[in-house]
């Protein structure tokens, strides 16, 4: 027999993959926009070094501290977006009757 706790707590999954896919999605957004960013920086810096004639610029230079820069704000960003989802799910639990 069925209770009607079984419906709430399907729709509490249901909400919470739709919360971490959207925290998925976001994180990649976020991290490619970062290494897009560094990419388009390193290219601007080494087109001006070659153009001025000084040494040529290391593309690990640029990158490497853009990766890891990346992680950290696309962490951050999916953090955030996860604790929200959580506290709106924990929020209508208590809501509702």
């Amino acid at each position: 027999m069925a209770t009607a706790a079984e419906p709430r707590t399907t729709l509490e999954r249901v909400a919470q993959a739709l919360w971490m896919a959207w925290a998925i999605a976001v994180w990649n957004v976020v991290f490619d926009y970062v290494i897009v960013a560094a990419g388009r920086e390193y290219l601007t810096a080494a087109i001006g070094a070659a153009q001025a004639g000084g040494p040529p610029v290391r593309m690990d230079d640029w990158m490497g501290p853009a990766v890891m820069r990346g992680l950290w704000i696309a962490t951050a960003a999916s953090g955030a977006i996860l604790l929200v989802g959580s506290k709106a799910i924990r929020g209508t639990r208590r809501s509702s009757p």
